[in-house]
């Protein structure tokens, strides 16, 4: 591999152990600038994440009717939609991926749990604290090469929206972004009681 391949691996190694080390130092305390740090994320994420869900929400919306459009379409009218179709695509496209900060923010996305389930205190919080290193570093690749893509795509255009790929592929660094937030705002406060209740 030469240095260009590796530049991408190298910036998300060094700012995901910058994050982690950030939130551990942020999580620890209750007051002074830790409680702040903490405070704003926290802050951050309540806007984040409240656009992450109508972005999503909006754009099953729009699944929907252009699917529901599509099928009145071919079977009422017997003319079928050109376009109805990549709509769709892209709209459950830009839905999932922007959608993903919404679930990791609630505790949403399925887990291994029985390690969390049996640890407490400082072998717990490791535990979280290396599940968020991962979770930052997948997300720091797809940020990093959906930016890429959307970039190299962009001359290209959708077939039946004429309009450039770039808008589908850009819902991967998009909901890359959307997602580290919802992630270390988790991370910070957890909302995942029924860990603690499932059987």
């Amino acid at each position: 591999m030469n240095a260009m391949n590796l530049l991408p691996l190298q910036v998300t190694a060094a700012a995901t152990l910058l994050t982690v080390v950030l939130a551990l130092w942020a999580g620890s305390g209750d007051g002074g600038p830790r409680a702040a740090l903490r405070n704003g994320v926290l802050l951050v994420d309540r806007y984040v994440t409240g656009l992450a869900t109508l972005v999503a929400a909006g754009a099953l919306v729009v699944a929907f009717g252009a699917g529901l459009w599509q099928v009145v379409a071919r079977f009422a009218t017997e003319t079928p939609s050109i376009w109805s179709e990549a709509l769709v695509r892209t709209a459950l496209i830009w839905m999932a991926f922007v959608g993903l900060a919404v679930a990791l923010r609630a505790g949403a996305v399925v887990s291994i749990d029985m390690a969390h389930r049996l640890t407490r205190g400082g072998m717990r919080r490791a535990i979280e604290a290396a599940s968020l290193a991962g979770t930052l570093s997948l997300l720091g690749v797809m940020f990093w090469f959906g930016w890429l893509m959307a970039g190299r795509v962009k001359f290209q255009e959708m077939a039946g929206l004429e309009v450039s790929m770039s808008w589908g592929y850009a819902a991967i660094p998009v909901g890359a972004v959307f997602a580290m937030v919802g992630a270390v705002a988790h991370f910070l406060d957890r909302r995942d009681s029924e860990l603690e209740s499932a059987v």
